[in-house]
C-alpha cells in the first residue's frame, strides 16, 4: 500500500479515524503533540493533499476552514493495515 509508506500519512488517517472530521490546523496540532515537535506546514499540507488526491481523505470547506475526514476507502485501507500490523506483532510475540 503505497499510501502508507509515509508514517505521517498513516498517522493522519489514524487521527481522523479516532477523532472524526477535523480542521487542518487541529489535525496538525494533534500530530505535533504526538511527535513532540513542530511540523512544517508545507510538508503537512502536502501529506494531506496526497491523501485527498488518492481518495483516502475527503476535504470540505466550512466557512474559512478546510475540514478533513477519512473516506470509506481510507477507512478500509487503514483497517487492512491495522490487521496486517496486528497479525505480525502477535505472530512475533508467539515465537519470541
Amino acid at each position: 500500500m503505497k499510501w502508507l509508506r509515509s508514517g505521517r500519512r498513516r498517522d493522519v488517517c489514524v487521527v481522523l479515524a479516532g477523532e472524526g472530521p477535523l480542521r487542518g490546523q487541529r489535525l496538525k496540532s494533534i500530530l505535533e503533540s504526538r511527535y513532540d515537535e513542530r511540523i512544517e506546514p508545507k510538508s503537512f499540507y502536502g501529506s494531506l493533499s496526497a491523501l485527498v488526491d488518492a481518495g483516502l481523505v475527503a476535504e470540505r470547506t466550512e466557512g474559512i476552514h478546510d475540514v478533513y475526514a477519512l473516506t470509506e476507502v481510507g477507512e478500509r485501507r487503514l483497517r487492512e493495515h491495522h490487521e496486517w500490523m496486528t497479525a505480525n506483532v502477535e505472530g512475533r510475540s508467539d515465537t519470541g
